[in-house]
C-alpha cells in the first residue's frame, strides 16, 4: 500500500472528552469492584455498579489511640468482620457512603477489610502525645442511662440532672490506658504499611474545630490517579502578572508546548501564511485582530500534533468570555485554568519601569535589574505601551472582563502572582499534578 501523500490528521479530541468524563477512574472502579467480589455474572455487576453510580460516596476509616477523639465503637473480635461486612452491604451505605471508627485496629484486622472488599479511600490517623491522651482520659465521665461519654473539660453537659448522675468510666486509669497506648503503638505500624498510600495523620491536639476542617479537607481531595494526562493549561492575568515566565517554565520542566497568542499571531505575519497576511494589516495599524483570524490560527496551532500529544500552555487568549466560548465551541478546553492576581501598584512598577536597549535588544528594568554600565543606560528606551497612561488602560479592558471570565471558567486556580517567582510556580506546579474536585458536568 502506498504510503499516504500528507500525514495523517491528529485525531478527534476523544482525550478531552474522556478526561471530562472521568472514563479511565470509571473503568478503573469497575475493574476494581469485578477483581474484589468477583461475581459469577461480570456484565450484569457492571450494569448494576453504573447505576448505583456512587463511585464518590466517601469510604472513611478513622484510626488513632485511645482518647484521641474519635468515636470507638467496641465489637466483638469473633463478630465483627461480618456484622461491618453487612452493615457497609446496605443501601444507605452504598449509596450515601460510610465512614468507619476505630477499625481496623492491626494489620490482621485490616486484611480481614480487604478480603471482605471493605476497601476506604482514605484513611484518618488522629495522633497526640501520650501524656496529653491520659490527661484527656482522665477527665471523661458516663451517663449510665444513655450512654453517652462526657467531658470535665471539653463537653460538660448543661443539664444539672445529667451532670449528677455521670459516673467514671470503669477503664479510667492511667494504667489501663498506658496499656491500651502501648498496644496501639505495637499495631500501628502494621495498619499504615497497609494503608500508606491512602492515610493521613493529623495532630488531635488542637481545637476540635481545626482537626474537623483538616480531616474535611482530607477526605474532600481526590488521590492521583494512573490515568493518561495530557496537560492543556491556560493563564490568566492582568499585564506584569508573570504569565509569560510562569509559561517558560512550565513548558522547560514539562515538555508542553508553550503558546503565546500574540506570538503566534507574528509568527504568523512573519511566516506569510495565508491566515498571517491577513492578519498582518492589523498588527502594522495596531488594531486588535478579529477574534475569527485569531481562533482559526490558535486552533490550528492547538490541533498541531505536538501540542496533541505533549500538550500545551497558553496566555494571551481568551480575554473575556466571549472568546472563551469560541475555544469551547472549538473544543479546545483546558483542564487547568489560572488566574493570576497582582496589586495595581506591583502592575505599575513592573511594568513602566521596563527599559529595552535599541542597539542589543537587552530587557532591563529600572529596579529590579538595572542596566550594567552608564554608557548602556544613557540609550535605553521606554516601550509606548510601557508608559502609565497606556498600562492604565490595558487594566481597566482586563478588569472589566475578568469576573465574566472567571465566571467561565468556575474550576480556575488563583493564584498570588505577588511574590518570588519560584514560590508562584511551585504553587501552579501543586495544582496541576493533583486531581481536580469532583464536579457537575456543564452542557457543553
Amino acid at each position: 500500500m502506498d504510503a499516504p501523500a500528507r500525514p495523517w490528521p491528529p485525531p478527534p479530541p476523544v482525550g478531552a472528552y474522556a478526561e471530562e468524563r472521568e472514563l479511565f477512574r470509571l473503568l478503573q472502579n469497575m475493574l476494581e469492584e469485578l477483581l474484589i467480589h468477583k461475581p459469577d455474572d461480570p456484565i450484569q455487576y457492571m450494569i448494576n455498579h453504573l447505576k448505583q453510580n456512587n463511585d464518590d460516596a466517601p469510604r472513611i476509616c478513622v484510626l488513632g489511640p485511645p482518647a484521641s477523639g474519635k468515636t470507638t465503637v467496641k465489637i466483638p473480635n469473633a463478630l465483627w468482620a461480618n456484622l461491618i461486612q453487612e452493615r457497609l452491604s446496605n443501601v444507605d451505605c452504598i449509596k450515601q457512603g460510610w465512614i468507619l471508627e476505630g477499625f481496623p485496629e492491626n494489620q490482621e484486622q485490616a486484611w480481614m477489610l480487604q478480603s471482605s472488599g471493605i476497601i476506604p479511600r482514605h484513611v484518618v490517623v488522629l495522633y497526640a502525645p501520650d501524656t496529653v491522651l491520659i490527661e484527656r482520659n482522665s477527665g471523661k465521665r458516663l451517663d449510665p442511662f444513655t450512654e453517652e461519654v462526657y467531658h470535665t473539660t471539653f463537653n460538660w453537659p448543661s443539664d444539672l440532672l445529667v451532670q449528677q448522675r455521670l459516673v467514671e468510666p470503669e477503664d479510667l486509669s492511667e494504667q489501663e490506658i498506658s496499656k491500651k497506648l502501648l498496644e496501639y503503638h505495637r499495631n500501628f505500624p502494621g495498619v499504615f504499611q497497609i494503608y500508606q498510600k491512602i492515610l493521613k495523620s493529623i495532630n488531635a491536639d488542637q481545637p476540635s474545630v481545626d482537626v474537623l476542617s483538616q480531616v474535611l479537607t482530607y477526605v474532600q481531595t481526590r488521590h492521583r490517579s494512573a490515568a493518561p494526562f495530557t496537560p492543556r493549561i491556560l493563564f490568566c492575568g492582568p499585564p506584569g502578572s508573570g504569565k509569560s515566565l510562569q509559561a517558560a517554565l512550565i513548558a522547560q520542566k514539562y515538555g508542553v508546548v508553550n503558546i503565546c497568542c500574540g506570538q503566534l499571531l507574528k509568527e504568523a505575519v512573519a511566516d506569510k501564511t495565508k491566515l498571517g497576511e491577513l492578519v498582518k494589516p492589523y498588527i502594522d495599524s495596531g488594531y486588535p485582530v478579529p477574534d475569527n483570524l485569531v481562533m482559526k490560527i490558535l486552533a490550528e496551532r492547538l490541533n498541531a500534533l505536538d501540542c496533541v500529544t505533549n500538550g500545551w500552555v497558553l496566555y494571551g487568549f481568551p480575554r473575556d468570555v466571549e472568546q472563551g466560548e469560541q475555544l469551547q465551541k472549538s473544543h479546545i478546553i483546558p483542564n487547568r485554568v489560572f488566574f493570576f492576581n497582582l496589586p495595581y501598584e506591583s502592575i505599575m512598577e513592573r511594568l513602566s519601569q521596563r527599559r529595552i536597549d535599541p542597539v542589543t535588544g537587552e530587557r532591563y528594568h529600572t529596579t529590579f535589574r538595572p542596566a550594567p554600565t552608564p554608557e548602556i543606560q544613557v540609550r535605553l528606551r521606554q516601550h509606548p505601551r510601557d508608559k502609565e497612561e497606556n498600562i492604565e488602560k490595558q487594566l481597566e479592558t482586563y478588569y472589566r472582563n475578568v469576573k465574566e471570565l472567571e465566571d467561565f471558567y468556575e474550576g480556575a486556580f488563583y493564584v498570588n502572582a505577588d511574590q518570588d517567582p519560584h514560590v508562584v510556580f511551585e504553587c501552579i506546579e501543586s495544582c496541576i499534578i493533583k486531581p481536580l474536585p469532583c464536579k457537575k458536568l456543564k452542557s457543553l
